[in-house]
């Protein structure tokens, strides 16, 4: 699950919630090497003619568009959310692929965990209100993942209460 919670001091904990990406850097580097060669093989049989210049630079364009979308990809997921809850204090702060940072603060007394299955920009559109804002929550999560951490948020708030 791509959230973890865990305690920073005695009567606080954090959530830090990232993007899940399936291919790590190893099999980045592999996907990209297996592709050249795949499309190496075929090169064997026009070695040594005036064919081979021709195709050349279409290999090489594929095998750079695949590296430049993967990357673009990996960079458009760089995105992290860290929760801090403490008895006085729910604070988030998100960090855009940009580097943009954007925090948000209430009081848990008065903070709403909002779960909307339908109506929202996505299926189990997860928030929290308090402070006269309203703030998503693990817009990169499933669906299901956004329901059990609404679950889990409302029993962490509760208990700080």
């Amino acid at each position: 699950m791509p959230y973890e919670w865990s305690q920073s001091e005695p009567d606080a904990c954090r959530l830090r919630l990232w993007p899940y990406r399936s291919l790590g850097p190893r099999g980045f580097a592999a996907f990209i090497g297996a592709t050249a060669l795949m499309l190496a093989v075929p090169l064997f049989a026009v070695l040594g003619t005036a064919i081979l210049w021709g195709l050349l630079p279409f290999i090489v364009a594929v095998v750079a568009g695949m590296w430049w979308a993967l990357r673009r990809s990996w960079q458009d997921a760089a995105v992290s959310e860290v929760l801090t809850l403490d008895h006085d204090r729910v604070a988030i702060r998100r960090t855009d692929p940009d580097g943009t940072v954007r925090d948000w603060e209430a009081n848990p007394y008065w903070t709403a965990v909002n779960l909307r299955p339908l109506g929202g920009p996505v299926a189990q559109y997860l928030t929290l209100k308090g402070a006269g804002r309203e703030v998503e929550l693990g817009a990169f999560l499933t669906p299901e993942e956004r329901v059990r951490l609404a679950e889990d948020l409302r029993l962490r708030i509760a208990g700080v209460r």
